[in-house]
C-alpha cells in the first residue's frame, strides 16, 4: 500500500491533480497489489498451475503499463518520467517472482511443458528472462537440449540465448534482439547474418530476420 499513497491514489483533505503518469502507475499498483494478496493467500500446497497464474500477471502488469504509456499521446518527458517511477516497482516485482520459481524448481532442472503444462513453463521462462545474467547462464545450457525434446519453445530459448550473449558482448545468433537508435528500431550485432534465416527456421521462429526487424518500425521508439 505504500506505492498507493506515494503515486497519489490516496489522499486525505481533497487530493491535487494527477500527473499524465498516474493513469498508468495507479491502476497498476492496485492491480499488482490485488494479485499479490491473492499470491499470499494461497495454501503452501496450493499447485503449480495456481501459483503460477499470479506470477504471470506479476510479470506481465507492468511490462503492458510501459508499452501502454509507449504508445501514449504523453510528452516525451512525461513518458520517461513514468517510467522512470514504474521501474523500481517492476524491478522489484521481478526479484520476488525470480525467487518463487527458483524456491519451485524441479528436479528434473525446469518446468517441462509435458508435465508443468504450457502456462507454467511459460510463466517460468519470462520470469527467468527478466531477470540477470547470471540466472541466464544457468538456464540457456539446461533448455538448449529440452528444444529438441519439445519441452521448451526453440523461440523462447533463443531470446534468452541472444540476450545472454549480447550481454556478454558476443553476437546474438537469432536476429532477436533489437535497439532503439535515433528514433528508428535497428538489429544489434549478429553472428553469420547470411544463414541467421536457416537458423531461425531450426528455432520454429515463423518470420524471417527482415520481417522481423520491420514488424518492430510501427512500434513507438
Amino acid at each position: 500500500m505504500v506505492w498507493l499513497f506515494a503515486v497519489g491514489l490516496l489522499c486525505l483533505g481533497g487530493c491535487a491533480e494527477q500527473s499524465p503518469s498516474d493513469q498508468f502507475i495507479v491502476p497498476l499498483v492496485q492491480k499488482m497489489d490485488q494479485e499479490r494478496a491473492k499470491l499470499e493467500s494461497l495454501p503452501p500446497d496450493a499447485d503449480l498451475k495456481t501459483r503460477f497464474a499470479s506470477v504471470y500477471v506479476l510479470d506481465q502488469a507492468p511490462r503492458t503499463a510501459i508499452s501502454g504509456i509507449m504508445r501514449s499521446s504523453m510528452s516525451v518527458e512525461d513518458k520517461a518520467e513514468a517510467r522512470a517511477a514504474l521501474r523500481p516497482i517492476m524491478e522489484d516485482q521481478d526479484r520476488k517472482n525470480l525467487q518463487i520459481v527458483l524456491d519451485h524448481l524441479p528436479p528434473e532442472g525446469w518446468y517441462l511443458r509435458s508435465r508443468y503444462g504450457d502456462e507454467v513453463a511459460t510463466t517460468a521462462f519470462y520470469v527467468v528472462q527478466h531477470s540477470d545474467v547470471e540466472t541466464w547462464r544457468r538456464f540457456v545450457p539446461v533448455l538448449e537440449p529440452l528444444v529438441a525434446q519439445g519441452e521448451v519453445a526453440g523461440p523462447a530459448y533463443a531470446l534468452m540465448y541472444d540476450r545472454l550473449a549480447l550481454s556478454e558482448q558476443r553476437p546474438q545468433r537469432y536476429g532477436s534482439q533489437v535497439a532503439c537508435e535515433n528514433g528508428r528500431w535497428v538489429a544489434l550485432y549478429l553472428e553469420d547474418p547470411d544463414n541467421v534465416d536457416e537458423r531461425r527456421r531450426a528455432m520454429g521462429f515463423p518470420d524471417t530476420y527482415a520481417e522481423y526487424v520491420a514488424g518492430f518500425q510501427a512500434m513507438p521508439c
